[in-house]
C-alpha cells in the first residue's frame, strides 16, 4: 500500500462533521431575507460550491458580486458557529487515521469557501498532513465534476487510478467517480451511499485498513 496510493480527503462531512451545523446556519442566514429553508434545499446543499447554493436559494437574478456578498456573510456566521466547537466536530478517528499514513501522498478536495478550509485546517492544526489542498474555486468546473479530484491528483503526482477518494455527498461521489477514482462513502451525512467502493461510519471502522491493504 506505500507505494504511490494517494488517499484524497473532502472536508465537510469527512473530516469534521459540519453539515448540521451549515443546515442551521444556512436555515438562519436565508431568514434574514425572509426565505424559509426546507428539506429539499437543505439536501441540495450537500457538497455544492457556494456560488450554486445561493443561486439556488435567492433565485437566478443576483449579480456576481451579490452572489460573492452573501456566500461570504454566510460563511463567516458559519466559522463563528463552528469555532468553538470544531475539534469536537472532527470525525472519529480521522486525526488518527491522517497520522497513520502522513508518509503517504494525502490530499483536501473540498468545493468548500477557500477561508473555511483555511479556518479547519489551522484551527484543528491538520495542515501539515495535506501535501495538496484544493478548492472549488482553483478549477473550472466545482464538483460533480471531476476537475477538483483530477487537480488534486496531478498536485500529488498519482494517476487517479491510484487515488482513493473520502466523500459524504452524492456530488463528491459523482465526481471522484468521474475522475477515475476509488471511492470510500463516509455515512455522516447520508445513510446509504450507492456505488461506492466501500461505505464506513467514520475513520475508527474496522474495515477501512484491511480494504486499503488490498489496494
Amino acid at each position: 500500500m506505500a507505494r504511490e496510493l494517494a488517499l484524497i480527503l473532502d472536508m465537510d462531512g469527512v473530516i469534521i462533521d459540519s453539515n448540521p451545523v451549515h443546515r442551521d446556519v444556512w436555515a438562519a442566514y436565508n431568514r434574514r431575507y425572509g426565505i424559509e429553508t426546507d428539506e429539499a434545499m437543505q439536501q441540495r446543499m450537500y457538497g455544492r460550491r457556494n456560488d450554486d447554493i445561493v443561486r439556488d436559494f435567492f433565485g437566478g437574478r443576483l449579480t456576481l458580486e451579490e452572489v460573492r456578498a452573501h456566500g461570504a456573510a454566510k460563511e463567516r456566521l458559519f466559522r463563528e458557529t463552528i469555532g468553538p466547537v470544531l475539534n469536537a466536530a472532527l470525525v472519529p478517528g480521522v486525526r488518527e487515521f491522517l497520522e497513520r499514513h502522513r508518509h503517504q501522498p494525502l490530499g483536501l478536495a473540498s468545493n468548500a469557501e477557500p477561508e473555511n478550509i483555511e479556518f479547519v485546517l489551522d484551527t484543528a492544526r491538520l495542515r501539515p498532513y495535506f501535501r495538496a489542498v484544493v478548492d472549488g474555486h482553483q478549477v473550472a468546473r466545482p464538483k460533480p465534476h471531476p476537475d477538483i479530484y483530477l487537480r488534486a491528483a496531478e498536485l500529488l503526482g498519482t494517476p487517479p487510478k491510484d487515488c482513493v477518494v473520502f466523500e459524504d455527498s452524492f456530488t463528491g461521489i459523482e465526481a471522484a467517480q468521474a475522475a477515475g477514482m476509488a471511492v470510500v462513502g463516509v455515512r455522516t451525512t447520508h445513510d446509504k451511499l450507492p456505488g461506492v467502493d466501500l461505505e464506513i461510519r467514520d475513520f475508527t471502522s474496522p474495515a477501512l485498513e484491511p480494504w486499503l491493504a488490498t489496494r
